[in-house]
């Protein structure tokens, strides 16, 4: 679970609408675009924010317990009712110069934040529309999955707007108990990195397939922090015979994000979907039994329940998860044990942090990892393709879909496309690990992998 972070406030304060009244921005040399602000705070404009934060940030919003009437309700909820304006639980930004707050295209200008936070929501569709309304008002874009068990996010935008986005969670009482800064991973990008926003009310934070009243967050794995997993990692390659060690390094993540990077030694499930995960666990349930089982994934949440699935089958000996996920790994550790890129889910694909390639051309097998979607129209996987073979004309997931786009693209118009190619005919749905062979070693040179499918990002 996310680590929580103390109040800074006593029980009896009042609720307060989030301001920034204190910010005298009005000096041209903070609102000119031209100097070296880049939607980031300078010198003077950190001085004056952060004593806004002290003087009125701080005592925002108090903690739910305060706020929390006789009658049990939802605090937020109860304001913003009686109120009547979603703005009173937005930040006022009319202080900010407009240039600050939309980043362009530009990624040094502009950040995108990852965060979850498991947690008890009794109204996930009134933090839905504050959500939408708070992302809106920031000019964000981004997806946001909103559960009773918690929330999801992934927004991008300026680096202003980012981090007022997480200084209001960070201060709104539903989350503040459970959230902290270091729960929110950033990296180089902006709004522009994803086509739209996307906010909603599902079953779970990320899509496991289980009902979270069977499979329960509550019952993760033992977090460990990136230093404690990197001296795992490191312990478990340093065993001359893998097959005879008492510990599994296990991705839980998509085919296709392993293939651009993943860590040492790892076992890589060749799956589509992470709600296919439960069912490769269950047919492969006898690779787990009494092993000590160190889980990773992007920013940690799919090990939160993939580690509690793996617990409820009693089979284990301990099951590990890193904290953070491969995300703040690589913050700490760039050159460690994780090689070649971090797959992404927006139209970035991929962050990079060291300079291995672990991947290689469906093609002609040089090495490359720079995915790109299939050319043949509606089809949604990946391929990795090169230059060369790009130039070639190969730029779909396989012969036969590039057969497809052909015959389309001179026939007459569909309104409806049935994907059926080799690669997802050839793929088995759940695959069975024969051993623990199947671990996947980082080989950076790579041999061919022609006739290698994409993934299919849903």
């Amino acid at each position: 679970m996310p680590s929580s972070t103390s109040s800074d406030q006593g029980d009896d304060q009042e609720p307060c609408i989030l301001r920034f009244s204190d910010l005298d921005l009005k000096d041209t040399n903070l609102t000119n675009p031209s100097i070296d602000l880049k939607a980031e705070l300078d010198g003077i404009m950190k001085k004056k924010y952060s004593f806004a934060k002290k003087k009125q940030m701080a005592v925002t919003l108090s903690t739910s317990k305060s706020l929390r009437p006789a009658d049990g309700k939802n605090p937020l909820q109860v304001y913003f009712t009686h109120s009547h304006e979603g703005s009173a639980w937005l930040p006022d930004i009319s202080c900010f110069s407009p240039d600050l707050l939309i980043s362009g295209h530009d990624c040094e200008e502009g950040e995108v934040l990852l965060y979850y936070c498991y947690l008890d929501l009794e109204d996930p569709h009134w933090v839905c529309a504050w959500q939408t309304a708070l992302c809106q008002h920031l000019h964000l874009t981004g997806k946001v999955r909103i559960a009773t068990e918690g929330i999801n996010g992934t927004v991008g935008g300026s680096k202003l707007a980012t981090r007022l986005y997480m200084e209001v969670m960070l201060s709104c009482p539903l989350f503040k108990d459970y959230l902290c800064k270091d729960d929110f991973k950033t990296s180089k990008g902006g709004a522009h990195c994803f086509p739209e926003l996307r906010v909603g009310v599902f079953e779970e934070i990320v899509p496991m397939g289980i009902s979270p009243s069977k499979i329960s967050y509550k019952k993760s794995g033992i977090h460990l922090s990136p230093g404690e997993f990197h001296k795992e990692v490191e312990k478990l390659l340093s065993q001359a015979s893998h097959e005879q060690s008492d510990t599994i390094l296990l991705d839980c993540r998509n085919f296709y994000e392993s293939k651009i990077g993943r860590f040492q030694g790892c076992l890589a499930p060749d799956i589509r979907k992470f709600s296919y995960f439960p069912s490769y666990v269950d047919k492969n349930l006898e690779l787990f039994r009494e092993k000590r089982v160190l889980m990773y994934c992007t920013g940690g949440i799919r090990c939160e329940r993939g580690s509690a699935y793996l617990k409820a089958k009693g089979v284990c000996k301990e099951v590990f998860q890193l904290k953070g996920g491969i995300h703040k790994y690589l913050e700490k550790f760039p050159d460690g044990f994780y090689k070649g890129k971090l797959f992404v889910f927006d139209e970035r694909y991929a962050l990079s942090y060291n300079s291995d390639v672990v991947s290689a051309c469906s093609y002609c097998g040089t090495q490359w990892d720079q995915y790109k979607l299939c050319s043949t129209p509606q089809c949604r996987q990946l391929v990795l393709t090169c230059p060369a073979c790009q130039g070639q004309g190969s730029t779909a997931c396989c012969v036969t879909c590039q057969d497809k786009g052909i015959k389309r693209a001179s026939g007459p118009t569909q309104d409806s496309f049935k994907e059926e190619c080799e690669c997802t005919a050839r793929r088995p749905r759940i695959p069975r690990e024969l051993s623990q062979h199947a671990q996947i070693p980082v080989n950076l040179e790579p041999g061919p992998t022609v006739g290698e499918d994409g993934p299919l990002l849903v």
